[in-house]
């Protein structure tokens, strides 16, 4: 089984936006997601530099606005507002876009919640369907890890996957 950290940072166009993201067994979400879509990106782009593409793979997504997520226990549970839901796929939304509109660029993955875990798996991007289920997980939590750390998300000062911008000499 694996361990999920559920944490919130800044983020958003307000000083005081929080974002919710996740570390899975220590590693940012956003880092498995770089991973499983590298060699999807490499099809339909040409290569840029190494440090141009992983800055462009670990900023695809963001976290999803703490604000917009009415009821973050429901939603990290499977039971997502309607405009969050995915009602052909049965999937929520777990990363969105780093533009900060989380319909724009969604991570979606679907949660399924049994008395003793929470498994997220069968993850998609809706807008490359030709992409398929992309290459990771599924990852299984014990229920009762799962909403102790839900319950008490680890409030970051910054985003935890700060990568600084390219300079050039």
């Amino acid at each position: 089984m694996q361990r999920i950290e559920f944490l919130n940072y800044p983020g958003g166009e307000q000083q005081s936006d929080l974002l919710w993201g996740f570390r899975i067994d220590g590693t940012d979400l956003r880092v498995h997601t770089a991973d499983a879509t590298r060699e999807l990106w490499r099809q339909e782009h040409v290569e840029p530099s190494p440090a141009e593409e992983e800055r462009f793979l670990l900023l695809q997504h963001d976290g999803l606005l703490d604000w917009e997520i009415a009821d973050a226990g429901r939603h990290f549970l499977g039971a997502p507002a309607p405009e969050f839901a995915d009602p052909t796929t049965g999937s929520t939304p777990v990363l969105g876009c780093s533009c900060g509109l989380w319909g724009c660029w969604p991570l979606r993955t679907v949660i399924t919640v049994t008395p003793e875990t929470v498994t997220w798996s069968s993850f998609r991007q809706p807008f490359r369907k030709e992409w398929g289920e992309l290459p990771m997980g599924p990852y299984v939590f014990t229920r009762p890890a799962y909403e102790a750390a839900l319950a008490e998300p680890l409030r970051l000062t910054e985003d935890p996957l700060v990568v600084p911008p390219r300079t050039t000499r």
